[in-house]
């Protein structure tokens, strides 16, 4: 057995396993907002700056824009988003929140911090670790992104 393809010494594994679980922890907490952990992600970009078009959106998420396409469909059923066509050029969408998408945000604020604070209270990590950890993971994250294009 070659110990570099043994699941324990594999990056991955862990990264995609820490990714499953801090998704599935959010999940109670989304659906007090009534959206999915994808869905929130396009909140964050849209609580950022507002209007904007799809390809921003996805670009901002390391996305496709047929990824992303789904996602605001279904949250325009939701009543939280809007699309409509740019005004200097047609063939683009703009997404821009409603006013229920603006008020989701404060909403948001008051359930998603303190309830992941408590989900990772047994972790013994300081917020300083969690952005040294951020900051590290972003490295990987431009070395890779950047070998895609």
């Amino acid at each position: 057995m070659h110990a570099e393809l043994q699941l324990d010494n594999q990056v991955c594994f862990r990264l995609y396993t820490a990714t499953r679980l801090i998704t599935q922890a959010y999940t109670p907490l989304l659906n007090k907002l009534g959206i999915t952990y994808p869905q929130y992600l396009v909140m964050m970009v849209l609580w950022e700056k507002d209007c904007q078009p799809v390809n921003d959106i996805a670009r901002r998420l390391l996305l496709e824009t047929n990824t992303v396409t789904p996602l605001l469909q279904r949250m325009e059923k939701q009543g939280i988003v809007v699309r409509k066509k740019g005004e200097e050029d047609k063939r683009q969408q703009i997404v821009s929140l409603t006013m229920k998408g603006k008020e989701m945000e404060e909403e948001a604020y008051e359930i998603i911090p303190a309830g992941m604070r408590q989900e990772l209270s047994a972790c013994p990590f300081q917020m300083g670790d969690y952005q040294n950890f951020a900051s590290e993971l972003d490295t990987i994250i431009d070395a890779l992104k950047n070998k895609e294009k």
